[in-house]
């Protein structure tokens, strides 16, 4: 006799249909070149371009005061390999001059007092992005930024201020990944007064603008209705109380926010956010890891506006390293076909008896093809 080996049917249904949280998977297209991206970014090469060397003093002034040493492309070359490599401005000024004098140039380096007071010049500075063909897709999000100081616990033993922080607000690109605007204000600041100015910034004419429900107010449709014609569509989600403005009952006068709370009346919070493409943010919160991994959850600096010349700086960074290795995914998702042959085994009168294996195939619409036999004991 031949024992079966059978395979229940929810055993088929874990391995063909996993649980929503995975079966929506991305399958990255462009892995060698991500890979080889990857890493360029821990490449410990350095060069500097002639226009480098030529700009490295500051050009003279035509009116009366001091001239600085250094020009602004040396100060920020140096700030920039300071966040990359997470140095402290005297490790900065000692790390360049070891490299200029390994590369045999006889220029000199910023001390760290230069560098501190001279980071300030930046804070003013918007990110450079890449040309769009089209309108962009903004994102936005914000995060907390740790003020450098003593910790929680110093502050409760000894009676010092607690911690501070700043919130930094981000605008990314939803297309190509880039940070399009930043913002570095307090930490009481909400997120809607922030919208203004992170639009002003955008070069680009803007097609939508996403955000989570801190952006709920006045200031965010106030300040997308001030855009280029035709005026974005703003996707942030109405606080759960929310009503719709007694004035606009009609269809066609409706505002975008009154909109949105009849949708998510109609559809469900879930069938609003697939109708008005609110995964998008996931972008901006994409964008935020990235500064808090590459760059660090604190600011180095004390005063704001080198807060704001480091976030600045910090921007740039991330938008040549996102341009340097950007995986291309696409969604897969896993279909699979199962055919399942019971095995039927009966002897004969002559003790003689026909085997027949089952076996269940799983085809997958894209990535690895799944194969299970059950073989027979």
């Amino acid at each position: 006799m031949l024992a079966l080996g059978l395979l229940s049917f929810h055993a088929v249904q874990a391995q063909c249909h996993p649980p929503p949280s995975h079966s929506a998977r991305h399958c990255v297209t462009n892995w060698p070149a991500r890979e080889a991206g990857l890493r360029r970014r821990g490449d410990l090469t350095l060069w500097l371009d002639e226009a480098v060397l030529a700009g490295w003093a500051a050009p003279k002034r035509s009116s009366p005061g001091g001239r600085p040493l250094h020009s602004e492309l040396a100060i920020e070359l140096v700030l920039t390999l300071r966040l990359v490599f997470h140095l402290a401005l005297r490790q900065a000024e000692a790390s360049r001059r070891s490299v200029l004098r390994l590369l045999g140039l006889a220029l000199s380096v910023p001390d760290h007092t230069t560098l501190s007071r001279r980071g300030r010049a930046f804070a003013g500075r918007q990110p450079r992005v890449l040309a769009s063909a089209g309108p962009v897709h903004l994102a936005l999000d914000s995060t907390g930024l740790e003020l450098s100081g003593q910790g929680e616990w110093d502050a409760e033993k000894h009676g010092r201020l607690r911690r501070q922080w700043r919130k930094l607000h981000l605008a990314v690109d939803a297309g190509t990944g880039e940070i399009a605007a930043h913002v570095l204000a307090e930490g009481h600041a909400d997120d809607a007064s922030q919208v203004p100015a992170l639009l002003g910034q955008a070069e680009s004419v803007t097609a939508s603008v996403t955000a989570d429900g801190a952006c709920d107010g006045e200031p965010t449709y106030a300040a997308a209705a001030r855009q280029r014609h035709p005026s974005p569509d703003v996707v942030v989600p109405p606080r759960a109380s929310a009503v719709s403005s007694p004035n606009n009952n009609d269809g066609d006068a409706q505002s975008q926010r009154d909109r949105h709370i009849q949708l998510m009346a109609e559809r469900g919070r879930m069938g609003w956010q697939k109708a008005t493409g609110y995964g998008r943010r996931n972008q901006a919160e994409t964008a935020m890891a990235r500064y808090k991994h590459l760059i660090g959850p604190k600011l180095r600096a004390r005063s704001l506006p080198a807060q704001k010349g480091e976030v600045a700086i910090a921007a740039a960074v991330l938008n040549t390293m996102i341009r340097t290795a950007k995986p291309v995914s696409v969604r897969c998702v896993i279909r699979c076909i199962v055919i399942t042959l019971i095995a039927i085994t009966w002897s004969t009168g002559s003790r003689s008896s026909i085997p027949v294996i089952a076996i269940a195939v799983a085809v997958a619409a894209c990535g690895p093809v799944r194969l299970a036999v059950l073989n027979p004991r």
